[in-house]
């Protein structure tokens, strides 16, 4: 199994060139819609921050961390970007993260660039904001950075293992490579199970960090606040 399936960067041949363009689809028309509803979201404090959210997502991608001997992961930063910016915002953020890696670093195949994207930047991005908005209602009368953090935390491992499911789908759709779709779940979920770990520790600590200086800026603390005066 590639390392690169491990980090989530899927390479060019992994799905059959029907799979890809599908998804390729599907990502463009979520982008999109991304982007019509990205306007609620943003305004002259967040807007700086979505772009710092972007670069640091890009930044950190880079560095992979060990899970098992001949496996690493790296940060996918979908619950990350969907706390601090929103979740249409977010695969907005990841999406661009993607596409730049790809031309510019050989980062996941060109080919491969829509279901990546529906990996990272639609799926984990959604189910890590999803599990987030729950856990900080839950969690309502809890609220501070150590509430934050733990929420963060979840959020971002639930997104992580998300997003590799997404993989599989894809590769039972249309893999192009002989190992069955049974191994290929069983090796995704359990490493990305591990790698989903590390994620959210960077993501817990990376939001409590921003919550401590400037809580304003995070969104789900301010959408949180907003249903509370409404």
């Amino acid at each position: 199994m590639a390392i690169e399936i491990v980090a989530m960067h899927m390479s060019d041949g992994i799905v059959n060139a029907r799979t890809s363009v599908a998804f390729g689809v599907i990502a463009v028309a979520a982008l999109g819609f991304c982007a019509l509803r990205a306007r609620d979201e943003l305004d002259e404090r967040t807007v700086p921050l979505a772009g710092l959210v972007a670069a640091f997502i890009f930044a950190v991608q880079m560095v992979n961390f060990p899970i098992l001997p001949g496996v690493s992961g790296h940060l996918l930063g979908g619950a990350l970007a969907a706390i601090l910016v929103g979740p249409y915002t977010g695969a907005l953020c990841i999406a661009i993260v993607l596409v730049v890696q790809s031309l510019l670093f050989a980062d996941g195949g060109v080919s491969a660039l829509g279901t990546n994207i529906t990996n990272m930047a639609l799926i984990g991005v959604a189910t890590g904001y999803a599990t987030a908005v729950a856990l900080y209602r839950l969690l309502r009368r809890r609220e501070g950075t150590s509430t934050l953090g733990f929420v963060a935390f979840v959020a971002a491992l639930v997104g992580t293992v998300c997003a590799s499911m997404g993989f599989v789908i894809e590769y039972a759709i249309g893999g192009a490579a002989t190992t069955s779709v049974g191994a290929v779940a069983a090796y995704l979920l359990g490493t990305h199970a591990l790698i989903g770990i590390g994620e959210g520790v960077i993501t817990a600590l990376t939001v409590t960090a921003v919550a401590r200086v400037r809580p304003d800026l995070v969104y789900v603390m301010r959408r949180r606040r907003t249903e509370v005066a409404a």
